[in-house]
């Protein structure tokens, strides 16, 4: 990596960290999602660490984010789960291994697994494949991710109760989606959902 390109990565970091608190503390879901798609867009348009291909850029017309709905917003505990992990390997950063730490059960939805990053700076991971995934006009392929806070992405937790905040209508698509240069961790088998997830960024490509 460049000196170029790791000060373009820390600002996209910075960007992402000061959205996500600043959707922690909006008025309501709503307005928070309408912040978040804004700002979302014009990251992916115009800052130059997008993961958007410069001929996709040039069609821009802003990313296929569904309309909000509050039926897809839970705070849950975390539940026991078996220990497991896995390992990534990145183009940049090594192997990365994951450690399942538990679960949440999202009512009438399915169960996902909750991840840490086990190595520097830890982090909770939690991505999701719906049965939209892979479908036209659907959701991305290879899964979501809700929860990614190493990177920013948290919408909230109680550490007293042990709940975390789940909003499927913030799951938005890894930066693989948008360029096959990327590696990005994807949704394990205790991620898959046997149900359909309308809401959040969908997939065009």
């Amino acid at each position: 990596m460049t000196s170029t390109s790791a000060r373009t990565a820390v600002d996209w970091r910075r960007r992402v960290f000061a959205l996500y608190a600043a959707i922690r503390r909006a008025d309501s879901p709503e307005e928070a999602h309408e912040l978040w798609r804004i700002e979302r867009d014009e990251l992916m348009l115009r800052h130059p660490a997008t993961a958007l291909l410069p001929e996709d850029r040039a069609r821009f017309e802003g990313l296929p984010i569904a309309s909000y709905d509050p039926e897809w917003r839970f705070e849950l505990p975390i539940l026991e789960a078996e220990p497991g992990g896995f390992e990534f390997a990145t183009g940049t950063d090594g192997v990365v291994p994951f450690a399942r730490i538990g679960r949440v059960d999202v009512p009438n939805v399915g169960s996902l697994d909750v991840w840490r990053l086990t190595t520097y700076g830890g982090g909770l991971f939690v991505p999701v494949r719906d049965a939209l995934a892979g479908r036209p006009g659907g959701t991305y392929g290879g899964g979501r991710y809700l929860i990614d806070t190493i990177k920013g992405a948290d919408l909230g937790a109680d550490a007293d109760s042990g709940t975390l905040v789940l909003d499927f209508n913030f799951a938005y698509n890894p930066s693989c989606a948008y360029d096959p240069a990327w590696a990005c961790p994807l949704a394990q088998p205790g991620n898959v959902l046997d149900v359909p997830v309308p809401v959040g960024e969908m997939y065009g490509g």
